[in-house]
């Protein structure tokens, strides 16, 4: 989802289990480390939420397509069954 005020990306993913949300966040872990980019997270034992924000000051007016990219990647890590 976008939010304004602040610009950002949000989401949260919910997990059927606690083995499942940190397989996501390990996953998570190794992409953000491969492409150098590094999202707000906060979980519990079966969710995580995660914002993405605008990297500088430049781009308060409207996220740049790699924020939406890493977005979709996010999304791509899920399992089928979670």
């Amino acid at each position: 989802k976008t939010r304004k005020r602040p610009l950002r990306l949000e989401g949260r993913f919910e997990f059927q289990s606690y083995e499942n949300t940190r397989d996501f966040l390990d996953s998570l872990s190794s992409l953000s480390e491969k492409i150098q980019k590094f999202p707000d997270i906060s979980f519990g034992k079966t969710y995580v939420n995660i914002t993405i924000r605008p990297e500088n000051d430049l781009e308060k007016d409207f996220l740049p397509k790699e924020d939406h990219d890493f977005a979709e990647s996010i999304s791509s890590l899920l399992p089928l069954n979670n």
